[in-house]
């Protein structure tokens, strides 16, 4: 008997349930890094700021049931507001999912293993600072998201 395919593959996003949502995030934390817009142009500029919640180390949120509260600007991703978020990396399974496309082989549902997008590369874990601690978040720019 063949084993059944996994539920981000046979399931829309409307489809899934909390946990299974939930499940969708790779802890890469690249949505919790600080990002700033040009008023003028509406240009998007990335910085290598993480939220103070942040764990660097396990690149996920320490207060992450309170996080909403805790920074009022922290953005709940939903089902909603999945399409209007620019932000979003191109490695997010949300993002990913939305798209049609895949889950990279290094995303823990597929690999198995919950380090993998450290291993990868695909998190930013070793190169980014807390807000706490880095000052202006203009004095950190960045090119591009590794």
């Amino acid at each position: 008997m063949a084993p059944h395919p996994p539920f981000w593959r046979t399931k829309s996003l409307a489809a899934m349930n909390e946990v299974e949502w939930e499940a969708l995030c790779d802890g890469c934390g690249k949505c919790c890094l600080l990002k700033l817009e040009d008023a003028k142009t509406g240009e998007l500029y990335f910085t290598n700021v993480a939220c103070r919640l942040l764990d660097l180390t396990t690149c996920r949120c320490i207060h992450y049931a309170d996080r909403t509260r805790l920074v009022p600007d922290c953005t709940r991703l939903t089902l909603d507001n999945l399409g209007t978020l620019r932000w979003l990396p191109g490695s997010c399974a949300y993002r990913r999912l939305a798209e049609g496309k895949e889950l990279p082989d290094w995303h823990h549902l597929v690999s198995g293993e919950p380090l993998a997008v450290h291993r990868a590369g695909a998190s930013v874990r070793g190169w980014t600072l807390s807000e706490r601690e880095a000052g202006d978040p203009e004095d950190h720019v960045i090119d591009r998201l590794p």
